[in-house]
């Protein structure tokens, strides 16, 4: 278990692997909905309008409500990921997946898609015309002053701390960031603490849409979703606003805590593919005492 730790002011509190680079699996989804609610703030898209050729909007395919099927169960997809293979082109994974028939009628359900994701960064691309790399780095990245990355070819997954086992960052569709724990703590404090956002764009990605009770045998007492966050909260510490993720090797999850006395921003990395391990490791770094300590 690899942990880094933030205060509210955003000073770092512990930092157990400075050097360590981990894929961020969905964690990367914040980043495309800040992407996306950036975009809306400048006009260049509408949050509520149709897609082209499609029947959802921007805010439902963020809020996993557009009905957009899942990926991540396909037999196909998940023998081709055992055997290592290469990751397949966007189109073929939206032919199979059969992007095109809804699992519900756009805002009349709630589904985790990865698939919506991947839309989102086809959409952002053909706005930005560039790489969804490149609009990462230019917009967010470098201005932060992260190191952080996209991973795109195996190669990437070769310096990491966890092995990867030849594992395609392809086969995650919309994009698998990557870097140390503690940049990933930095990065969801920009989202909810810096002007990363602008206040009103902030609101709307903290706007609870789908909310549930706890899941059996994850940290969480509620859990909801706004749009590319999940928001809920967990005994002990209150609210807790992130996102986990997980891969064929690792899982984390960064999430803010601002609740407690210090309002800390965790991000926790484990090997395996159980989020749960990283979610309770994180909850019980956040309530710590020694959390309310001076930065080191």
């Amino acid at each position: 278990m690899t942990i880094a730790v933030l205060n509210r002011a955003g000073d770092l509190l512990r930092d157990d692997l400075p050097q360590a680079v981990f894929p961020w699996w969905s964690f990367t989804k914040p980043v495309l909905a800040a992407l996306v609610l950036r975009a809306a703030d400048r006009g260049d898209c509408d949050l509520d309008a149709e897609l082209s050729n499609r029947p959802y909007s921007l805010r439902q395919v963020l809020q996993h409500r557009a009905g957009v099927p899942e990926y991540g169960g396909l037999p196909r997809y998940k023998a081709a990921v055992a055997k290592v293979e290469p990751a397949w082109p966007a189109e073929r994974l939206l032919q199979e997946v059969q992007a095109d028939h809804l699992d519900f009628p756009p805002g009349q359900g709630w589904n985790y898609s990865n698939t919506g994701y991947l839309i989102l960064r086809q959409e952002l691309e053909a706005l930005h015309q560039q790489d969804l790399a490149a609009i990462m780095r230019e917009e967010i990245l470098e201005p932060l002053g992260l190191e952080t990355r996209l991973a795109q070819v195996p190669a990437d997954f070769t310096t990491l701390h966890y092995p990867a086992q030849g594992y395609h960052p392809g086969w995650v569709y919309h994009g698998c960031l990557m870097g140390t724990a503690q940049d990933a703590a930095r990065l969801l404090w920009a989202l909810l603490y810096g002007d990363l956002l602008s206040p009103g764009a902030r609101q709307q990605m903290l706007l609870q849409d789908m909310k549930g009770s706890a899941i059996p045998g994850r940290v969480w007492s509620e859990i909801g979703y706004g749009l590319g966050m999940m928001i809920g909260a967990v005994p002990q510490a209150g609210q807790m606003i992130g996102h986990t993720g997980s891969g064929p090797f690792s899982a984390n999850l960064v999430a803010a805590f601002p609740e407690l006395s210090n309002q800390p921003i965790v991000a926790a990395f484990c090997t395996g593919t159980d989020e749960s391990v990283a979610e309770f490791a994180a909850v019980k770094a956040a309530v710590a005492k020694e959390q309310a300590g001076k930065p080191l």
